[in-house]
């Protein structure tokens, strides 16, 4: 649906840039075209190199622009971009120009919206758009990419094309009871229904990759006071990120980090020193850290190979007993440093000095290996949804199993079309889609009424 007002907006990050691109969109693009460059027969997707003049003919910059025409464009309207130079003056000059004109500021997100309402993408490409801005990772990238191309789309289409057959088969008998149709078969549509409900489970538990790769896969740094962790991260991130300093305790909330891990995305996390204290205030930070280290997809243990190995609670060492612990022996650059491989024989070790950055790139490449082997990222074959999505097909799968329950209780054929329909609308919130006419027309296809 065409909307009646041409929208403008900055397209590229606001800031001194060598190139800044300013997006039209709406009915009056074609005509500002040849209003503002003086040119009546613009060729759609032609770039053209000229002076953009204001609305009082003063020449404000030499710009290269290009018309898309309608249903040919990103937001299927009409659309108008201006390359100009990046300097935020002549961007402001130009767009105040164009809002002279009868333009009006786009708001948050609108072109993509646009693009939306116009079928030009589903629900579940337009918020690839944005996963593909805030990607981080090679793997991050290649997700929204996919998705962006309809992965997402398709899985959904396919699940509400089986549910509408199992509908059509049900519809038949309730709308056509007089007909002369085969008796009613239970335990194909039963068989149907599970299958299809074991689809949606496989692809609920994909959301978990989804905040993995939108997020980063959350990485703690643990330990005892003062044993090179805020070195550790400042290391990590190539910045002083963090306050180093002799005084145990001076960490007394976490900082968080992101940084790009081979095709990795992590969020680093530097965190209080575990130990017991008389102190109030620090007692709590040390809260905080287990509570993130029990969240932890990967862990850093930092220890001092110049002191004895670190006594931990019970609870503390189970969770720094598994795979996805790396032990980091710290402060190898002193002269008494000496090797702890006993400790935690189960993790990988590496032998570091965070703060001369010696042994930092092994210990990257061994995270990596954890990362690989222990840490469960999807390839960038594997459809993965959004927490939305996956609320979404947990909504139509309990739908669903209703249904099946239905049916094996031979409840009314009406209850159970309707939880059917409940669970194809629950998916088509997915994508924003709804088409009520695909059940009538699965219905003639599959049976042959009116023979």
């Amino acid at each position: 649906m065409p909307s009646k007002e041409t929208i403008v907006a900055l397209a590229t990050p606001h800031g001194e840039s060598a190139i800044a691109l300013i997006r039209l969109s709406g009915p009056q693009s074609q005509e500002l075209t040849g209003k503002i460059f003086n040119q009546e027969d613009t060729l759609p997707r032609h770039a053209y190199l000229g002076p953009y003049r204001d609305i009082n003919g003063d020449e404000l910059d030499t710009v290269v622009y290009t018309y898309y025409a309608e249903d040919a464009s990103y937001t299927g309207e009409e659309i108008l971009e201006i390359s100009c130079h990046g300097n935020p003056f002549i961007v402001q000059k130009i767009i105040e120009d164009l809002i002279q004109r009868g333009c009006r500021v786009a708001e948050p997100g609108e072109f993509t919206r646009l693009a939306f309402l116009n079928g030009r993408m589903d629900l579940s490409q337009a918020e690839a758009v944005m996963d593909l801005i805030r990607a981080r990772s090679d793997k991050a990238l290649e997700a929204a990419k996919k998705q962006l191309s309809g992965s997402v789309r398709n899985k959904v289409n396919a699940l509400c094309e089986g549910l509408v057959q199992v509908i059509a088969h049900f519809e038949a008998y309730i709308d056509f009871p007089e007909e002369d149709l085969p008796p009613e078969d239970l335990e194909g549509p039963v068989r149907d229904l599970t299958a299809l409900k074991e689809d949606m489970e496989r692809l609920i538990t994909t959301s978990q990759y989804s905040t993995l790769l939108r997020e980063g896969i959350k990485t703690v740094i643990v330990g005892l006071p003062n044993v090179g962790k805020s070195s550790l991260l400042n290391a990590l991130t190539g910045e002083e990120r963090a306050i180093v300093s002799d005084e145990p305790g001076t960490t007394r909330d976490y900082i968080e980090e992101r940084i790009t891990l081979d095709s990795y995305f992590l969020r680093v996390i530097d965190t209080a020193g575990l130990r017991e204290s008389d102190s109030t205030l620090e007692n709590l930070s040390i809260e905080k850290t287990r509570e993130q280290l029990a969240s932890a997809d990967l862990k850093l243990l930092v220890i001092d190979t110049t002191a004895p190995s670190p006594l931990f609670p019970e609870d503390i060492l189970r969770q720094l007993d598994n795979g996805r612990t790396l032990v980091l022996e710290n402060k190898l650059d002193l002269p008494d440093s000496k090797e702890h491989k006993e400790y935690l024989p189960a993790s990988s070790h590496c032998r570091i000095s965070a703060l001369t950055g010696e042994g930092i790139t092994e210990a990257e490449k061994v995270m990596v290996k954890i990362l690989t082997t222990d840490i469960e990222v999807p390839t960038p074959d594997a459809t993965i949804v959004s927490a939305r999505h996956a609320n979404a097909l947990d909504e139509a799968k309990n739908h669903l199993y209703a249904a099946v329950e239905k049916i094996r209780r031979l409840n009314p054929t009406e209850l159970i079309v309707s939880d059917l329909r409940e669970s194809v609308d629950a998916l088509s919130a997915i994508t924003g889609k709804v088409d009520n006419e695909a059940i009538l027309d699965m219905l003639f296809n599959s049976f042959c009424i009116g023979k």
